[in-house]
């Protein structure tokens, strides 16, 4: 991480933010219905919620630091919910929803790995 000066640096950061503009891009085929409007609003926001968090706690103290990754990491895991309800409702195929959950399990393992090596530093 020593090249690490903006939070815009870290992978992490960069994968969660394309997952949410992927998933963004998507949501205006979906139908105009009062179930696809919730589901939108809920998948947005944990999704935004994840970048969001990364970069809030950014050049902050450890423990402040590692609070708002820990919250990251509950978006992310939330976001993966979303992603399933969406999938199970029929708002996504399960051929188009597997890349985003699998995007976001991986950002779910990337946090986990950035939150343990935060920790581990004195």
């Amino acid at each position: 991480m020593s090249n690490v000066t903006r939070f815009t640096d870290l992978e992490v950061w960069r994968r969660s933010h394309a997952l949410f503009l992927d998933v963004l891009n998507k949501l205006d085929d979906f139908p105009r219905t009062r179930a696809a409007a919730a589901l939108t609003d809920q998948v947005i926001r944990s999704l935004g919620s994840v970048g969001a968090n990364i970069a809030e706690g950014f050049n902050r103290s450890k423990s402040r630091y590692l609070n708002a990754l820990d919250i990251a990491l509950g978006e992310a895991n939330e976001s993966e919910n979303w992603l399933y309800k969406i999938r199970d409702a029929g708002l996504f195929s399960r051929q188009s929803a597997k890349p985003h959950i699998a995007e976001c399990i991986e950002i779910e393992k990337m946090l986990s790995g950035l939150i343990r090596s935060i920790r581990s530093r004195p």
